[in-house]
């Protein structure tokens, strides 16, 4: 069922979004900061990230979520598209990272994720990034009333699609508020006019996850970890966006 969100609701989840991008943004500091020493594992970056929710006074949405993940932070490496669990992996420079955080403020979720080059990268890599980033923008663009779910995911796969790469569509976006994951879902593909319609109130994430060359993926032997079934490297960027009258609005900016 689509929840609509009061006014005051989604002002909370603005504060809560507030607080999860300061989170990745410091997360993204400590990383490029880090892995010089040569030793920053992911596990490293995940309890970073305990650290900084608890300093700010935010529960981790996705420990929380049915079935809990293992932590409560998602940092998918290379070839790991989405839910990739934190662990030994060392990071070094020219590894594409997605980090990937949903907080709880108030009683409400949100739920946002960025992709990062460490160090310096190769140029595709970085193309890749900066593709999946302003796919999410796009999309954001026809976050607007009386749009549909359809909308959002063609401005998002053309503009992909325009840019050399590839949708991962068994993975999409999805309503977000009272828990990390609602309806309606929020395909990175669609055509235009189709799906569920946008009303004022609903609360969306949108989070286009796209790949070098293919949109097949599997799951990992640790239950959560989805990478590109040919190897090659993925990208993920999200936000929670409210659809007001006055347009899109982003929540975790």
């Amino acid at each position: 069922m689509i929840t609509i969100k009061t006014p005051e609701e989604i002002e909370k989840l603005r504060l809560g979004g507030k607080i999860l991008a300061d989170i990745l943004n410091e997360l993204e500091k400590f990383c490029q900061e880090n892995y010089l020493i040569g030793q920053l594992t992911t596990m490293d970056v995940s309890k970073k990230a305990d650290q900084l929710m608890k300093e700010r006074g935010v529960l981790p949405a996705f420990r929380n979520a049915k079935p809990p993940f293992p932590t409560g932070l998602c940092i998918s490496v290379n070839d790991e598209v989405v839910h990739g669990v934190p662990g030994n992996k060392t990071l070094k420079a020219g590894d594409i990272v997605g980090l990937d955080l949903g907080v709880i403020y108030l009683g409400l979720y949100t739920d946002a994720a960025i992709s990062i080059i460490i160090g310096k990268g190769e140029r595709v890599d970085e193309m890749l990034a900066e593709s999946a980033k302003k796919a999410l923008f796009a999309g954001i663009d026809k976050a607007i009333i009386g749009n549909t779910v359809g909308d959002i995911g063609n401005a998002i796969e053309k503009n992909v699609k325009d840019d050399g790469f590839v949708v991962i569509d068994d993975y999409c976006g999805h309503g977000v508020g009272y828990s990390v994951h609602e309806d309606p879902s929020v395909p990175n593909y669609g055509e235009p006019g189709k799906g569920e319609t946008l009303e004022e109130g609903m609360v969306i994430a949108i989070e286009p996850m796209i790949s070098l060359r293919t949109g097949e993926t599997y799951v990992d032997k640790n239950g959560w970890s989805v990478k590109t079934a040919d190897g090659e490297n993925a990208a993920h960027w999200e936000h929670t966006i409210a659809i007001t009258k006055n347009g899109p609005v982003i929540l975790t900016e």
